[in-house]
């Protein structure tokens, strides 16, 4: 990946505490319990179409597991809702967000639960809304490279919209298609190094594409 690429960052996940785990699983034990005590009041929200009521409510529920997890109310996949959780791709917080998902209860027809932010079915379909302008994600291309050895693939990511946007805007650009194509937790685990390409590159793929290399990747 040659000059005409913005290097951005490779995820490197730090050692973890030995006694993180039993934290993280007593702390996910409290949090289920207090959701089921929320359930009527969260329902009832949600049935008024306000989830305003509610929100805080869960957000100091969930900082008891730990304070920088995140989360959305949203249409769930096979139940009506999902109650999705994020640790924004810090490895510091897989303990947690693994202790939360295997405490959860069975998903049923009203609620299911996900300890990442999942991917969409077809992000070929979804526009970003970004400063004002729309920019579909159908028009990504990918270049990807399989580090074999290390089970990662390092990817230059172009939009056709990047010229238009600062830096921190074409960063979001850059980022966002690769967690709505794989999911947060794919992204996290096998994409490595990102770079935002300036120009279209040669020998490109489409994002359906990168989703099959990777998942193929991941299943070896």
């Amino acid at each position: 990946m040659g000059g005409m690429f913005k290097f951005l960052r490779r995820r490197e996940a730090p050692a973890e505490p030995v006694d993180v785990q039993a934290e993280a699983k007593a702390r996910a034990e409290v949090f289920w319990r207090r959701w089921d005590d929320l359930l009527p009041e969260i329902a009832g929200a949600l049935g008024d179409s306000a989830p305003e009521r509610i929100e805080s409510l869960v957000a100091d529920a969930l900082a008891e597991v730990h304070p920088d997890l995140t989360f959305a109310i949203e249409h769930g996949e096979q139940a009506v809702y999902a109650l999705v959780i994020s640790s924004q791709a810090d490895p510091e917080l897989r303990p947690y967000t693994d202790a939360w998902m295997a405490a959860a209860p069975p998903a049923d027809t009203l609620w299911e639960y996900h300890d990442s932010v999942p991917p969409v079915p077809d992000p070929t379909e979804v526009t970003v809304n970004l400063r004002g302008e729309k920019y579909p994600l159908e028009q990504v291309r990918v270049v990807a490279q399989v580090a074999e050895d290390e089970g990662l693939v390092d990817v230059a990511v172009y939009h056709p919209g990047f010229a238009a946007l600062d830096e921190n805007a074409r960063r979001a650009l850059t980022f966002l298609p690769l967690d709505a194509t794989l999911g947060e937790r794919l992204a996290a685990d096998r994409i490595g190094r990102v770079e935002t390409a300036e120009r279209e590159p040669e020998s490109s793929i489409g994002l359906l594409e990168l989703r099959e290399l990777v998942r193929e990747l991941d299943a070896r």
